[in-house]
């Protein structure tokens, strides 16, 4: 949780090479939240990481297991259970100041306790810490989505009128807090104590938060509530079960340390 751990990694090439694949990531997360609704596009964001396994399997000289395709296709049924059911709607773009201070306050105030929590009595367990700080990165993330959404919003009425909103300057702000926790949290620990929490909690908040900010609904009923939670457990369960596979150790092997 230093500034220095930042500056640092800007001295490792595949570091700087795997934040230029994020910039353009950004991008086309802020198209898409520009079009759809927060509770529609940050659950997709797991899908990343379907992706990323076979990926790091092949630059990692390793292979994926039949268990590990068992869990990738768990997420997918799972993911596509829940956005099939909850068939979320768009909501509205307006959102007044009193309802950002809310949001904002709560958020900040749950993310303080992770990082004192991070860094106090315990703080020698390192995948303790790790599943802290990923928890705190993951909940910035979903409050920096519902951020993007409304200065892609902005964007529409004028470069203008995004220069002179306060929404993009506490997301660049809470962009460069993001980046710390959630590399913090990669160093704290073993990579599968902080990804599956990155990856869970992420979306799971930003669909609290796009239906108390945004007004987006996902659908409602006796059938329909039981089925989307238990989605939600499986995409759970896949994504724990991924984090556990044999790519993953090598991955976090092959990776050079920070000089």
């Amino acid at each position: 949780m230093r500034l220095g751990l930042l500056t640092r990694l800007i001295r490792v090439r595949i570091w700087v090479l795997g934040i230029g694949f994020d910039a353009v990531a950004y991008v086309l997360q802020f198209v898409a939240l520009g079009h759809g609704s927060l509770v529609l596009v940050q659950p997709l964001l797991v899908c990343g990481l379907l992706f990323a396994l076979p990926l790091g399997a092949w630059l990692a000289g390793g292979r994926m297991t039949g268990r590990d395709w068992w869990g990738a296709a768990v997420v997918v049924v799972g993911l596509g259970a829940f956005l099939v059911t909850a068939s979320p709607s768009k909501g509205h773009e307006v959102v007044a100041d009193h309802t950002w201070i809310i949001l904002l306050a709560v958020t900040m105030v749950a993310i303080a306790g992770l990082v004192a929590g991070a860094l106090g009595p315990g703080r020698d367990n390192g995948r303790c810490r790790a599943g802290l700080l990923a928890a705190g990165a993951a909940i910035n993330y979903a409050v920096t989505a519902a951020l993007t959404k409304a200065v892609a919003h902005l964007l529409n009425l004028g470069v203008l009128r995004v220069v002179e909103s306060w929404q993009l300057y506490v997301l660049i702000a809470g962009g460069v807090l993001g980046m710390l926790l959630g590399q913090s949290a990669f160093q704290a620990g073993d990579l599968d104590a902080s990804l599956p929490v990155l990856t869970v909690v992420d979306p799971v908040v930003s669909v609290l938060i796009g239906a108390f900010l945004f007004g987006e609904r996902v659908r409602s009923g006796l059938i329909a509530t039981p089925i989307e939670l238990i989605a939600l457990v499986l995409v759970t369960m896949g994504v724990f079960a991924l984090s556990k596979a044999e790519v993953v150790r090598l991955v976090h092997e092959a990776t050079p340390d920070a000089p």
